[in-house]
């Protein structure tokens, strides 16, 4: 019996935080300091903790780093600059303008070192020709609330960058570069992460125009004149790409692995679903509140709980004018599905500790949260409707704030079942 279920579940997210971070995880694969120029870029929401557990191992080094505001870590000669994620500003699109600059001064025998995480899609900001950075914040703001996957958004973004699909690599050529990399996307795709900044990619425009049709993205005249150009995305095989190495060293397989094992420990009996879910938030939790409530059924006096444990990235179409993300808006559907049902709680955060555009890590679910929602006069349905729940979690006290965790292996949940 865990008697302090939302306790139990935090320390499970904790750990999974735990596991990824640069400090503890990056050391093992970072090779000794080549001799010559060292130039270390990068970007994401743990590139700045990537950069500092470099200089860790390697002291001061050269090179520029831009991670989200509030994201910054101290370090001795890589600069760190802050910039806005997931909708970019000015800050990242003069950082990026600098890094390529920086890039293109490599010569044979220099050796780049690139710290790539979740974030990078919106903090390596360089349009390509006719398209402002005003038309790429209207770009980006448009996906994010369109429900369309990460891998189907970031194609979009290549296309229309200076900077994505291969093409920071291809600026260094002909200097030697090893990429490292935090995953947060579902199966691990270096092409995916940070939409590859380092990585070949064979999409094509065609496939980019796709995905704005497909989903019914609105997107300035000067984007559609963009995507009938041709594309510098740079393709696999290209000679540029010859002299990259790319490396995942961290993923969210590793931090469900720790938390399972710590539920196991506890005497859970953990239901592993998966680390690489997608799909609408509401959809995938009332899949999972059925599940719950199926194992709960079957459940005899004495049995040891039970955790249904999953990763990836689920998104939300936004429908309502609320503040959610789609952690917030799992727990909330998984709050009208699981109807009050006693002895299941659930928490579900994102890794980085920011769940949609808000300083909040995600939420947690108990028994009684329907009935201290409806207490206060708050109706979930109306939240749900409204994309709201932000303000829902926020108003009943069940909100995770974490602060900026300083990585990012996606989205982390975890449902517990009792007898």
């Amino acid at each position: 019996m865990i008697n302090d279920p939302d306790r139990f579940l935090r320390q499970l997210f904790d750990r999974a935080v735990e596991v990824a971070d640069p400090m503890r995880s990056l050391k093992a694969f970072l090779p000794p300091k080549p001799e010559g120029r060292v130039i270390v870029v990068g970007a994401g929401k743990a590139s700045a903790r990537m950069a500092e557990a470099v200089e860790a191992e390697w002291g001061p080094c050269e090179g520029l780093v831009i991670t989200r505001y509030g994201y910054a870590r101290p370090c001795r000669g890589i600069e760190i600059v802050e910039a806005a994620h997931p909708v970019p500003d000015e800050a990242g699109l003069v950082a990026t303008r600098r890094m390529l600059d920086l890039l293109a001064a490599a010569k044979e025998g220099d050796f780049v070192l690139a710290l790539i995480s979740g974030g990078a899609s919106a903090l390596l900001v360089q349009p390509v020709e006719g398209v402002s950075l005003a038309d790429k914040q209207a770009v980006n703001a448009a996906l994010l609330a369109s429900g369309a996957p990460i891998d189907r958004m970031n194609t979009v973004r290549k296309h229309l960058s200076r900077v994505k699909g291969g093409q920071l690599a291809a600026a260094a050529y002909p200097a030697r570069m090893l990429a490292l990399m935090i995953s947060d996307v579902p199966g691990d795709n270096p092409a995916f992460i940070g939409s590859g900044p380092t990585v070949g990619d064979a999409s094509t425009r065609e496939e980019a125009l796709d995905v704005l049709s497909r989903w019914k993205i609105e997107v300035p005249e000067s984007v559609l004149a963009a995507l009938q150009r041709p594309s510098g995305v740079v393709p696999p095989g290209d000679p540029r790409l010859s002299r990259v190495e790319n490396i995942i060293y961290a993923a969210p397989r590793q931090s469900l692995s720790a938390a399972a094992a710590l539920a196991e420990r506890a005497g859970c009996a953990v239901h592993m679903l998966g680390d690489r879910l997608e799909g609408e938030a509401r959809e995938v939790a009332a899949a999972q509140a059925e599940q719950a409530l199926a194992i709960k059924a079957g459940m005899k006096p004495g049995d040891p709980p039970a955790l249904l444990l999953s990763g990836g990235e689920l998104t939300v179409t936004r429908r309502g004018k609320g503040i959610g993300g789609p952690n917030a808006e799992f727990c909330l559907a998984l709050v009208l599905a699981l109807n009050g049902a006693k002895a299941i709680h659930a928490i579900a955060c994102d890794t980085d500790g920011v769940d949609g555009a808000a300083e909040v890590a995600g939420a947690v679910v108990d028994p009684d949260t329907l009935a201290r929602a409806q207490s206060l006069g708050l109706d979930p349905e109306k939240a749900l409707a409204e994309n709201d729940a932000h303000s829902f979690f926020g108003a009943i006290d069940g909100q995770v704030v974490t602060g900026p965790t300083l990585t990012n292996v996606n989205d982390f949940r975890a449902v517990l079942i009792q007898a």
